[in-house]
């Protein structure tokens, strides 16, 4: 869960991380090649022509996935189920891209989306589909990778829902349905010489996705780019596919008090001449508004990104957010000069109060300052650690090791039902600030080193440190492949996976099941409502 490792993981674990970042921090990226400057020969399907096809699934990015004549056409904000008439946009040889005009018959689980600005933001992806259906399409999504990517047998309790075309998802390369029956998979994991007859008794059993009883307002960081207009500032969105800002009052994924504190702030900065950044010109002071809020105690901060260290007004506009806002009860400023995407720069001072707030994730007390890690969704983030402690199976006398820990948050949640922790960590602030959240909850039981783990852990066990547990909790990209050697040395008894992504989830589990491995039981985990992405905890125990 780190991508690239930033400072206290800032860009890195939350960049997987959150749905929503995108449009509260920067622009979607689809990463699609660029069209052919001459029209491919032979294909069903021309730029422009108008067509009605049946959407029969939905791929990773959420697009329906529908076929004209053979052809495979995505479509954003088509559903399975439906068909719909549709106007083709692009043509690559396999596939093509589509712009949904009318939807002749609708999907039960199509719903109307709240958010008044859905349409232009990049953020959430799936509103318009029903909360249960996101549900299940995400468990479908994790089947879907464990087999096809991670050649994994899958027990399907339920064959005729999991394996429902309308909710399967497709490998974008070719366009093809990707999920199989259980019998279908065994079969062919035979055939390919992947699993024999008695390998394929021990079936993988994927559990419903544990959602939320209130998916919305659940996010407690927002990141809000800030530009002008001539009414004065503007604060919000960037449009899909640009750096425009989308001027935004209300997000319902964020907490209220994000929204009234970004509110309040553009509304005071215009009023005291508080210019924004232009990122053309490299000019204008005020470039991100950064609101955290602490859900247990209620505390909030608030960062002022700015292009330079001099604050015009600076007193007076503290005054005022303090006046406007009581329980802000930190505001402090980041500079960060350079032209770049990035959203923090390496300076950062307290203007008022406290240099951290606090919060809770179960019993655990965390501080959380302008640019550590903390989980957006604290609700479900114990959820996810809940799981993770129980796939650990803990009873107090063994040795655990985290190996991806971060400031600490996993590490703690174990400490509490181990006997010793360790965790190692590459970003040498994450660990620093995972030694204060451990003097702060006075475990004494958990210890931190600073340290890529595939070079830290086989250290560790030259010191005579044996695991009975090792939980990973990489960035997208998955576990490096000399952790996973390490992994297999070590001989842990099990192992926890924590995954932001499927189809790294499913490599990786392939790698260690050929190591003497077995997953018993994988667990989705919707830690971000309205969005495509969904996290997963998965249980390995060792064969022999």
């Amino acid at each position: 869960m780190k991508f690239g490792r930033p400072s206290t993981r800032q860009s890195g674990k939350e960049t997987r991380q959150n749905g929503a970042s995108a449009s509260l921090s920067g622009v979607r990226s689809k990463g699609r090649a660029r069209e052919s400057a001459a029209p491919i020969e032979g294909l069903p399907v021309s730029k422009n022509e108008e067509t009605i096809i049946d959407i029969i699934g939905m791929n990773h990015d959420g697009e329906g996935v529908g076929r004209a004549n053979g052809y495979t056409l995505f479509v954003q904000g088509a559903l399975p189920g439906e068909t719909v008439r549709v106007r083709v946009m692009k043509t690559k040889k396999q596939y093509g891209y589509a712009k949904l005009l009318e939807i002749v018959k609708a999907s039960p689980d199509r719903v109307s989306a709240p958010c008044p600005i859905y349409d232009q933001c990049g953020g959430c992806q799936i509103q318009h589909m029903s909360y249960a259906g996101q549900l299940a399409w995400k468990r479908q999504l994790v089947i879907d990778n464990l087999q096809r990517i991670g050649k994994l047998n899958v027990m399907v309790e339920d064959e005729t829902q999991a394996n429902h075309s309308e909710q399967s998802p497709f490998d974008e390369r070719t366009g093809e349905q990707t999920v199989q029956t259980n019998e279908s998979n065994r079969i062919r994991l035979q055939l390919e010489g992947v699993m024999d007859e008695e390998d394929t008794e021990h079936a993988i059993r994927v559990l419903p996705t544990m959602g939320m009883d209130e998916p919305w307002r659940y996010r407690n960081k927002a990141q809000v780019p800030i530009g002008v207009t001539e009414g004065g500032l503007v604060g919000g969105f960037y449009a899909k596919g640009s750096h425009r800002i989308i001027d935004m009052e209300t997000c319902l994924i964020q907490h209220e008090h994000n929204d009234e504190v970004v509110a309040k702030v553009k509304e005071i900065g215009s009023h005291l001449g508080i210019s924004a950044y232009n990122e053309e010109t490299g000019r204008g002071l005020l470039r991100h508004v950064v609101v955290k809020k602490a859900f247990r105690t209620g505390e909030m901060m608030l960062v002022l990104v700015t292009n330079g260290r001099d604050i015009p007004h600076q007193d007076e506009w503290i005054g005022s957010i303090r006046e406007a806002i009581p329980h802000v009860a930190s505001i402090c400023q980041n500079v960060n000069k350079k032209q770049t995407n990035v959203i923090f720069g390496d300076e950062t001072r307290v203007l008022w109060g406290r240099d951290v707030i606090y919060d809770y994730i179960g019993d655990v007390q965390f501080a959380i300052s302008p640019r550590s890690f903390y989980q957006v969704n604290p609700v479900q983030t114990e959820v996810l650690y809940g799981k993770t402690v129980e796939y650990a199976g803990l009873s107090g006398k063994e040795t655990v090791i985290d190996a991806y820990c971060g400031i600490g948050t996993i590490s703690l949640f174990l400490a509490q039902h181990a006997d010793q922790v360790y965790g190692v960590e590459i970003v040498p602030e994450a660990i620093e600030d995972a030694r204060s959240n451990a003097l702060l909850n006075e475990m004494r039981n958990v210890k931190f080193e600073v340290g890529a783990s595939e070079d830290v852990i086989p250290r560790w066990k030259e010191q005579g440190i044996e695991a009975d547990v090792i939980v990973v909790d990489p960035p997208r990209k998955g576990c490096d492949p000399r952790l996973l050697d390490t992994i297999l040395e070590m001989k842990p008894e099990r192992v926890v996976y924590v995954s932001c992504n499927p189809s790294t989830l499913a490599r990786d589990l392939r790698v260690l099941e050929d190591g003497g491995y077995r997953t018993v039981e994988v667990t989705p985990v919707d830690m971000f409502p309205h969005t495509v992405h969904v996290e997963s905890v998965a249980m390995l125990v060792r064969e022999d």
